[in-house]
C-alpha cells in the first residue's frame, strides 16, 4: 500500500514537473490590433527609450547649466602640524629698567594648527558666458525633443508598414495557393485530354512546371511573413519567441481628419516641420556660440565673501571675515580667442545655411507628396472597384461549377484573381496610409 502511494506521489510530481517545462517552453502568444501594436511599440520600443533618455539628459544638462547664475558656497579646512617653531628671546632691563626682570620666551604659535574657512563665490561678468551656455542648452533640450517625435513617428509608421505587410503576405499567400489549386486542376485535365488522345504529353509537362513555380511562390511568401513576424516583434519590443496573433481588420486605421490644402500645407511646413524646426533650434545654438566666443573678450570679475576660523597660528584672531572681488583676464593666448570667434561665426553662417536649404527641399517635398497623394487615391478607387468585380466573378464561378457549366481549373482561376486583387488593394491602401503619414510628418502634424 505505501509503495503504491509512492509510486502514485512521483507519478504526480512527474505530471507537474513535465506540465511546467512545457509552459515554460512554449512561446508566449499575444494577440494585437493594429492600434494596439501602435500602442504598445510607442511604449516599450528601445529606440523610443532611448530617444526619451536623450531628452532627459539634456534636461539634465540644462539644470547645471543653469545652476552657473547662483552663487556657490565652499568650506576649506586644515589641520597641520609643525616639527618645530622659532621664538623670540625678549632679553633682560630691554625695554626698561627692570622690564622685563628676566629673559622672556615669546612663541610664534602652535606646532598644532587649525584653520577653516566658508567662502561664498558670486560670478558677475561671467554671467554673459552662462546666460549664452543656458540658450545653448536650451536648444539641445528642443532638439532631443524633436528627435524623440521623429523616433515617435517612424516608429508608428514602421508598424502600420509592417502589419500591412505581413496582412499582404497573407493575401498573396491565398492567392498563391488558388493559383496551385488552378494549375493542379489543369494537370488533371490535361491527364485526361492525354489519355483521350486529344492533347500531347508536353503539355502535362508544363503543368507540372507551372505548379512548382506556384509551390516555389508560396514557399517565398511563407518565408518572408516569417521575416516580416520577426520584424515586427523585434520593433514592439516583445521577445524574439512571441507568437504573434494579428487581427486581419484594419478598419481603425482609415483617416478621418481631411488634409490642409497644397497652400496650407506649405505654410504649415515651413512653421512646423521637425527637420526645419530642428534647423533653427541648431541656428539658435550657434548664436549661442557666437556670444561664447565673444564674452571671452570680456574680463572675469567674482565677487567672494569669507568667514575663517583659525587655531594655533600667530598674531591672529581666532575669527575674522573677508570679502572683496577677484580679477581674471588672459593678456595674451596666441589668437585663440580670435579663432574660436571666428570658428563660431562660421558655424552659424553653416547652420543658417543648412536652414534655408532644408525649407527649400520641404517645400519640394510637399508638392510630391500631394501629387503622389493624388496618384494612390486615384489607385485605390480602380482597385476597389476591380476588387469588387473579382469578387463577383468568384461568386458567379462558384455558382456555374455547381450546376457543372465550368471547370474546376476555371472557378479556382476566379478565386486566385479575387484574392490576389484584395492583395493588391490592400497593398494600394498601405501605400495610401503611408503617403498619408509622410504627407502629415512632413507638414508638422504628428501621424498617429
Amino acid at each position: 500500500m505505501v509503495s503504491r502511494l509512492r509510486f502514485e506521489a512521483i507519478l504526480f510530481l512527474s505530471l507537474c514537473a513535465t506540465t511546467m517545462a512545457q509552459a515554460q517552453a512554449s512561446p508566449p502568444e499575444v494577440h494585437l490590433t493594429l492600434p494596439q501594436a501602435i500602442d504598445m511599440a510607442l511604449k516599450q520600443n528601445r529606440n523610443l527609450v532611448l530617444a526619451r533618455l536623450t531628452v532627459l539628459s539634456s534636461e539634465h544638462k540644462k539644470t547645471i547649466a543653469r545652476s552657473y547664475y547662483f552663487p556657490e558656497i565652499h568650506n576649506s579646512s586644515t589641520v597641520l602640524h609643525i616639527t618645530e617653531l622659532t621664538h623670540i628671546v625678549v632679553p633682560q632691563n630691554s625695554l626698561e629698567v627692570g622690564v622685563p626682570p628676566h629673559d622672556t620666551l615669546i612663541s610664534q604659535g602652535a606646532l598644532d594648527t587649525y584653520t577653516s574657512g566658508t567662502q561664498l563665490v558670486q560670478p558677475i561678468t561671467q554671467a554673459f558666458k552662462i546666460r549664452a551656455s543656458n540658450q545653448a542648452a536650451t536648444a539641445d533640450i528642443h532638439l532631443a525633443q524633436i528627435q524623440e517625435t521623429q523616433a515617435e513617428n517612424q516608429i508608428a509608421l514602421k508598424i502600420r508598414e509592417l502589419y500591412y505587410g505581413i496582412l499582404i503576405s497573407r493575401l498573396k499567400q491565398k492567392a498563391a495557393q488558388e493559383d496551385l489549386k488552378v494549375n493542379q486542376a489543369k494537370q488533371q485535365e490535361a491527364g485526361a485530354a492525354i489519355q483521350n488522345g486529344s492533347a500531347l504529353e508536353v503539355s502535362s509537362l508544363e503543368a507540372r512546371a507551372v505548379i512548382l513555380n506556384a509551390q516555389q511562390t508560396i514557399l517565398t511568401l511563407t518565408q518572408q511573413e516569417q521575416d516580416t513576424t520577426l520584424t515586427l516583434v523585434n520593433v514592439l519590443g516583445l521577445p524574439l519567441s512571441t507568437h504573434l496573433l494579428i487581427e486581419s481588420d484594419t478598419s481603425a486605421d482609415t483617416e478621418e481628419n481631411p488634409l490642409p490644402d497644397r497652400s496650407e500645407g506649405l505654410r504649415l511646413a515651413e512653421e512646423k516641420n521637425n527637420e526645419v524646426r530642428a534647423a533653427r533650434e541648431k541656428v539658435m545654438k550657434a548664436r549661442a556660440g557666437v556670444a561664447v566666443a565673444r564674452s571671452a573678450y570680456i574680463p572675469d570679475i567674482t565677487g567672494l565673501a569669507r568667514y575663517s576660523y583659525q587655531s594655533g597660528i600667530p598674531f591672529l584672531v581666532h575669527n575674522f571675515g573677508s570679502f572683496g572681488a577677484n580679477f581674471n583676464f588672459d593678456l595674451f593666448e596666441g589668437g585663440r580667442r580670435s579663432a574660436q570667434l571666428h570658428d563660431a561665426q562660421v558655424q552659424l553662417e553653416l547652420a543658417q545655411t543648412d536652414l534655408a536649404r532644408l525649407q527649400d527641399d520641404v517645400a519640394v517635398q510637399v508638392e510630391s507628396s500631394y501629387n503622389k497623394l493624388e496618384r494612390v487615391e486615384s489607385l485605390v478607387t480602380v482597385l476597389s472597384e476591380l476588387s469588387k468585380v473579382r469578387d463577383e466573378a468568384a461568386r458567379i464561378a462558384d455558382r456555374q461549377f455547381e450546376q457543372s457549366t465550368i471547370l474546376a481549373s476555371d472557378r479556382s482561376q476566379a478565386h486566385a484573381q479575387a484574392a490576389s486583387a484584395e492583395a493588391n488593394l490592400l497593398e494600394a491602401r498601405l501605400s495610401l496610409t503611408l503617403t498619408r503619414n509622410d504627407l502629415k510628418q512632413t507638414i508638422g502634424i504628428v501621424p498617429r
